[in-house]
């Protein structure tokens, strides 16, 4: 009896669905594939760079490293978006995986046939990068034909713990496979879990995956242009829009917050190891924990709300907690509740650009997004060192600037003024937040948008009555809240 009222609990909360992962099998291959894959990419990733640090001895070597990785992902992902849209998902996928295996295969020949040199490992990292711009749209793509609509928040916040997993254990498992096997193993172990990942997307069907609708049948434009329609789609809709924006501006405050997190426990800490090690421990530990949570419970019924509560809980502790913080504990807490809080921030903001943005549109959409989200990274990075060796560190010292204020709370030892850099970055996100709770367009997104129509081959929809469609907004003067037409018009 226990038995049946828990499958009628699970039942009723999944939407009639017997189980909170019933008919999720599909993804969960998928997702099997991924995170191999992804933990297989980090351990290559740790390899480089101790080959690199090794070979070159400079921190500038590392920084080119990661460069050479960030920005090819980033400036190539409208265009690989555009792309995704113009072939079926699988296809999309099986060239994302098989792009990085051919990759890794050259790594591999050139390894074993007289070693690397650092411009080719540069290289190489590069064409991962490129690669990798594909996998992010072809995958957000993908999902909402591998699982139903009610599973959608379940499935993303599953993918981001696979990061979050990847993350953490793939540079500890580097450390040793560099120490014990070297990197010839590493790259073969590499090698396989690309071909697992590519056997998974090769054996699942995907609903609906029947590539370029009708209405992509004519006369294709350029590329560039297909990319550009899909930045054109997510301002074209205010709800989307506003809640995009709210999105990018978090992550910038954000990643310029982050970037002082290690040098500030460093130098707190009197450049203790062991303290930088737990806490980056802690935000992996919360990754994981949050993305698994998430796919417990599915998320809040209210994404938009919940998203953005959810910013202001990990600016409340990842950022201001943590600058207030005074010891290990303390910060390895705050941050592991604020890496807790990040799975449930990106899945719900994909499964709503999954449940809001028709079917042909999510390798633009999902392209563009990733561009205007990642595209602050480099430039929150680049300038956060500056600021806090020549500004807020000097100011901190002195007492002199916002330190007449924040000394007493901060102090002025080494590390004050980049804790004055993460609380400043914490309260502009958390004011963002509100900010964005306090627009009708963001809070009410699931009433003022409709989710967009099913494009599995069973749903009998008109394409040009199609809910959140660009080309049939032109079309028709219906908003996408007809009680409202002010806030869709924007």
């Amino acid at each position: 009896m226990a038995d049946v009222a828990r499958s009628q609990d699970d039942t009723a909360h999944d939407g009639g669905r017997t189980g909170r992962f019933t008919g999720m099998g599909p993804f969960m291959l998928v997702w099997s594939g991924q995170a191999i894959s992804l933990v297989g990419n980090s351990v290559l990733r740790f390899a480089f760079v101790f080959e690199t640090w090794s070979a070159t001895g400079r921190a500038t070597a590392l920084t080119t490293l990661s460069l050479c990785a960030l920005l090819p992902q980033v400036l190539l992902s409208p265009l690989a978006g555009a792309f995704v849209d113009r072939v079926r998902r699988r296809t999309a996928l099986q060239l994302a995986d098989g792009g990085g295996l051919l990759i890794v295969a050259l790594l591999g020949v050139l390894h074993f046939t007289g070693g690397l040199s650092t411009w080719e490992v540069y290289g190489a990292v590069m064409l991962l990068g490129c690669a990798a711009a594909f996998q992010f749209p072809a995958l957000g793509a993908a999902v909402p034909l591998l699982v139903d609509k009610n599973q959608l928040q379940r499935a993303n916040s599953l993918l981001a713990s696979a990061k979050s997993t990847a993350d953490v254990g793939g540079p500890a498992l580097g450390g040793l496979l560099v120490a014990f096997s070297g990197l010839g193993f590493i790259i073969v172990a590499d090698l396989v879990s690309f071909a697992l990942a590519l056997a998974a997307i090769r054996v699942v069907r995907m609903r609906g995956d029947t590539g370029p609708g009708a209405k992509a049948g004519g006369p294709r434009g350029k590329l560039v242009a297909e990319a550009v329609e899909g930045m054109r789609f997510l301002f074209r809709l205010p709800s989307l829009r506003d809640l995009l924006l709210a999105f990018c501006f978090v992550n910038l405050v954000m990643v310029f917050g982050f970037a002082a997190v290690q040098p500030m426990v460093l130098a707190r800490s009197g450049g203790e190891t062991s303290a930088l090690a737990s806490v980056n421990t802690a935000i992996g530990v919360g990754g994981v924990a949050g993305g698994l949570l998430m796919a417990a419970w599915s998320g809040p019924k209210n994404r938009a709300r919940g998203m953005l509560l959810g910013i202001i809980g990990m600016c409340l502790s990842a950022q201001v907690a943590m600058a207030l913080a005074g010891g290990v504990v303390g910060w390895c807490a705050a941050i592991l509740v604020g890496a807790a809080l990040m799975p449930m921030i990106n899945g719900t903001m994909q499964a709503i650009v999954q449940t809001k943005v028709p079917q042909e549109w999510h390798g633009r959409v999902f392209g563009a997004v990733m561009f205007l989200s990642q595209l602050s990274v480099p430039l929150a990075t680049a300038v956060s060192g500056p600021l806090a060796d020549h500004v807020f560190e000097p100011q901190a010292a002195d007492g002199a600037g916002i330190f007449v204020v924040l000394g007493p709370v901060l102090g002025d030892g080494p590390g004050s003024g980049m804790a004055a850099m993460l609380l400043i970055a914490g309260l502009c996100g958390i004011t963002v937040a509100v900010l964005g709770m306090s627009r009708r367009t963001v809070r009410e997104i699931d009433t003022l948008l409709p989710d967009a129509a099913d494009d599995s081959p069973d749903a009998d929809v008109d394409d040009s009555a199609r809910p959140g469609d660009p080309e049939a907004a032109e079309n028709t003067d219906k908003p996408d809240n007809p009680e409202n037409k002010a806030l869709v018009e924007g």
